[in-house]
């Protein structure tokens, strides 16, 4: 289903997005990489792996999407609160600083999207109890709750589908997706200015 679909617009067909993940129409990997040692059907399970990869991607960012207009917050306003409930679940601590380096951002940002945070009743900012010349930064109650009861929730449903799959399935799984993690980072990328 493609975001136009979703979002309620009456679907039309589109070819040209329809092959924007078929190995023949995008890059063909002939074209890239001079490998053309597959078959027709080794092409077309690729494609169908790529397509399912890009309707994930989709899916996710339709939910990231959702939840920042539901919430009300941008981007890193949304991965600041998560960081902070995996914190508060692990019980750990988090300044100011472990926010800038999570999120790579200045100290000056930092501040700002903070400062943003509190004002609006997301987190609070308390003594580190350790520390005296530092915060300790705590998401409210209120908060925590809205954003498991909608986003938690909504990304807790991909535990149902990796529980299908087979033990042997889930270490393919992980295996193929770290794999091309490596394979596609922009760390082996000699176009990439550092």
């Amino acid at each position: 289903m493609t975001r136009m679909q979703e979002r309620g617009s009456r679907p039309t067909r589109d070819p040209i997005a329809e092959s924007l993940y078929d190995l023949e129409s995008g890059y063909p990997a002939r074209d890239v990489d001079g490998s053309g040692d597959l078959s027709a059907e080794e092409l077309a399970q690729i494609t169908r792996l790529m397509r399912a990869l890009a309707e994930l991607r989709e899916t996710e960012q339709a939910i990231t999407e959702a939840s920042e207009r539901y919430m009300k917050l941008g981007a890193q306003d949304m991965r600041a609160l998560h960081y902070l409930i995996v914190a508060k679940n692990r019980g750990e601590l988090v300044t100011p600083g472990m926010i800038a380096a999570f999120l790579n951002i200045s100290a000056a940002s930092t501040t700002k999207l903070l400062n943003r945070l509190e004002r609006a009743g997301h987190i609070v900012r308390r003594m580190h109890p350790t520390d005296r010349r530092a915060f300790a930064i705590e998401i409210t109650p209120e908060t925590e709750a809205s954003a498991k009861r909608t986003v938690g929730r909504q990304h807790a449903k991909r535990l149902h589908a990796a529980a299908r799959l087979t033990s042997e399935e889930r270490e393919t799984v992980t295996r193929f997706l770290r794999d091309m993690s490596h394979e596609i980072s922009i760390a082996n990328a000699d176009w990439v200015d550092d």
